[in-house]
């Protein structure tokens, strides 16, 4: 997993990986995954997923980049305080998921949270762990 700067300004978090890199075929299957891993964590809450490349091509402008053939959001809220009203700027969390002609890739922005960069960090480097550990078993 990598970390850049998106528009000089965005730390954003970003794991390419090919079909054969892991068990998870879609990108339904992925968010599918993701959604399980919010579901059990003790402080985070499922929202939504968000089909964004549908939102796109329906658009009469809207545009898709070069080899992207399908892109998620799952929205999300690790939400353990509410200790001010700007706090609301930054929640709630998403992790995008593209489909590209190579394979999948995974995004998401830092968080101001350590636990909520911790756990979505584990949580997509578990997308090519669990077709590791099954090839070795």
């Amino acid at each position: 997993m990598k970390q850049t700067l998106l528009q000089e300004k965005y730390p954003v978090f970003i794991m390419e990986f090919a079909r054969a890199e892991t068990e998870f075929d879609s990108v339904d299957a992925i968010c599918e995954y993701f959604r399980q891993c919010i579901e059990a964590h003790r402080c985070a809450q499922f929202i939504a997923v968000f089909d964004h490349y549908a939102h796109t091509c329906a658009l009469l402008e809207g545009n898709v980049g070069e080899g992207i053939v399908a892109a998620k959001n799952i929205i999300f809220c690790f939400g353990l305080a509410l200790p001010s009203v700007q706090v609301l700027a930054v929640r709630p969390r998403s992790i995008g998921v593209a489909e590209t002609e190579q394979g999948f890739v995974v995004t998401f922005m830092e968080a101001p949270m350590p636990i909520a960069n911790a756990a979505m960090e584990d949580w997509t480097e578990g997308l090519r762990n669990r077709q590791t550990v099954r090839a070795t078993a």
